[in-house]
């Protein structure tokens, strides 16, 4: 496993054969309270990991004992200026975008609380992993702003409008039972499990065709709030960027011949 640091609250870990990359909130002291310098590492991070070939899944994890991530860093915030508040915005979306482009599937690893932005860390993956600790939850308007890392928009598209609203408007937290049950959070793990379960689940698709995994997203995510005729044309795009690539060669080939597929990767 190697070890490569973004600015002082961001460790990739690259695992194993390198396809599996471990994206690590590192900011204990603060329970991984997102602030300007995290956001613009986080950034960064996503932006080298979606240039890397190598990598074919990303998960999303914490360092700390009894959080995913709490959210925005208010501490920072409340020491801001109009002006400065506005030089920020563009810094702090960065962070969120960066993991929801990924261009490779990405799952978070939850353990504790992910709220606020935290949790619309998570949502900006593509499969949620929780342990039995987890509280997860959008708290924003209980502040005087609303959540805007994405959850507006990607919360009701994996809940419903219907829920999504009466999470938002309330405030309130979920525990992990409950979560599951809403589908907040996708797999639900014993304590202390999450991140050997999402690692696990990471090194599993790992072994797909790097390829395959990047079209298959795009077809995702490109499809989603396209009526079916609509959504089908970008299935159908996706399929032929594959069709006569160099995986679907090597795949069908391992298929028959009963061995395990050596990817090229293009």
């Amino acid at each position: 496993m190697s070890e490569e640091r973004f600015g002082e609250f961001v460790l990739v870990r690259r695992h194993g054969d390198g396809h599996v990359a471990e994206l690590a909130l590192d900011r204990p002291k603060a329970m991984n309270a997102v602030s300007t310098g995290m956001a613009r590492s986080i950034g960064a991070a996503c932006a080298a990991l979606g240039d890397d070939r190598d990598v074919r899944v990303v998960v999303v994890t914490s360092t700390h004992e009894r959080a995913f991530c709490v959210g925005a860093d208010l501490k920072e915030r409340n020491s801001f200026s109009d002006a400065e508040l506005v030089r920020q915005r563009p810094v702090a979306r960065g962070a969120y975008t960066g993991v929801l482009e990924l261009p490779v599937p990405t799952v978070a690893a939850v353990h504790g609380f992910a709220l606020g932005g935290g949790f619309e860390l998570a949502l900006a993956c593509d499969v949620i992993v929780a342990d039995r600790t987890a509280v997860v939850g959008l708290p924003e308007v209980s502040v005087g702003v609303i959540p805007g890392g994405g959850g507006t928009q990607l919360l009701p598209r994996r809940v419903g409008a219907a829920r999504a609203a009466e999470l938002i408007f309330s405030a309130r937290r979920v525990e992990a039972a409950e979560a599951r049950e809403l589908g907040l959070v996708d797999v639900l793990v014993e304590e202390g499990k999450d991140r050997e379960e999402a690692l696990a689940l990471a090194a599993r698709i790992g072994a797909n065709s790097p390829v395959g995994l990047r079209a298959a997203k795009r077809a995702l995510r490109l499809g989603q709030g396209l009526d079916l005729r609509a959504g089908l044309e970008v299935e159908d795009a996706a399929w032929r960027s594959v069709a006569f690539s160099g995986d679907r060669a090597e795949g069908v080939a391992a298929f028959n011949e009963k061995r395990k597929p050596q990817w090229p990767g293009e």
